[in-house]
């Protein structure tokens, strides 16, 4: 008799994980039909493509093996590419990280205006990229632009921001630093305010200055929060686009023609689709490695 009871148990149990299981995949289905289609689908097509020939109009598409991961390592192009990708990066994401954290630090402390100027400087943030860019363009117009005007007040003579090699991707480096302070300021202001202010008046007890409270203090309390922005915005780098395809489209010569618009060249204007996909693969596997690289150089800082 008890045995028939621990089996009736048993089956009820069973029943109701069925019908918790079907009722979870029943709520879930929708998300799960959405990420299937827009990105675990087109993830595993693309790593298809890389080994694939198609030009994206065919129905049909030839086997060529790692013959577009050849071609890509052996273009001259693709290592300009990537050379000027990684001087975009390296020229935006420290002069973000140490304007964003200043002006985080100045706007922490007692200020008249100082959420009026939390706004202007995260107002950049919201503006659509492109819309931003166009106004960029207007303003490093060699004729008539803004920034040309102010620093003819100082006797320069007017620079042709964006069709000179050398001064373009000068130029994308201050638009893009310009669009992502502001976020990055938040990050930081919200890092600031986690700081226990016991720390700085022991520190004020021992005879601390500003610039020890803030070496000492500071810099190490906000490491799990610089560690943060720096993947952040070296995957937003790396990733750059809008801005290049608005301001230059990866000219003159190419000086400014970064990785996703390399990519995006050839994928729908030479119609590669399968060397595009491997290129997208490379550049997935940059950002990996690097971002393993970060967290295990600072994993223990962070922890610390």
């Amino acid at each position: 008799m008890e045995m028939n009871i621990t089996q009736d148990k048993k089956v009820n149990q069973n029943r109701k994980s069925k019908k918790d299981l079907l009722s979870a995949l029943l709520f879930l289905s929708p998300t799960l039909v959405i990420f299937t289609t827009f990105i675990l689908f087109p993830v595993l097509f693309s790593f298809y493509l890389s080994f694939q020939s198609w030009n994206m109009f065919s129905t049909q598409s030839t086997f060529i093996g790692l013959e577009n991961y050849s071609r890509m390592f052996s273009s001259d192009e693709f290592w300009m590419v990537l050379k000027n990708t990684l001087i975009y990066t390296l020229g935006t994401i420290p002069l973000n990280m140490a304007l964003s954290l200043i002006i985080a630090y100045v706007l922490n402390k007692k200020l008249k205006g100082k959420k009026f100027l939390r706004t202007a400087f995260f107002a950049p943030v919201v503006i659509s990229p492109v819309a931003a860019a166009v106004i960029w363009r207007w303003l490093y117009d060699p004729n008539f632009g803004l920034l040309n005007y102010f620093i003819g007040l100082f006797g320069i003579k007017a620079i042709n921001w964006l069709n000179d090699p050398t001064a373009a991707m000068f130029a994308l480096i201050i638009m893009g630093v310009w669009k992502t302070l502001g976020v990055n300021m938040v990050l930081f202001s919200a890092g600031l305010q986690g700081i226990p202010e016991s720390y700085y008046e022991a520190a004020q007890l021992d005879g601390a200055g500003r610039w020890a409270k803030f070496w000492h203090i500071t810099i190490p309390m906000l490491s799990p929060t610089t560690f943060f922005i720096m993947i952040m915005s070296m995957i937003g780098s790396f990733q750059v686009f809008d801005i290049v395809y608005v301001l230059t489209s990866g000219g003159p010569l190419g000086s400014t023609k970064v990785l996703v618009f390399y990519i995006y060249e050839h994928a729908f204007k030479f119609f590669e689709m399968g060397y595009a996909s491997a290129v997208s693969y490379f550049l997935f596997a940059i950002l990996f490695i690097f971002t393993m690289l970060q967290v295990k150089y600072m994993r223990s800082k962070v922890l610390g």
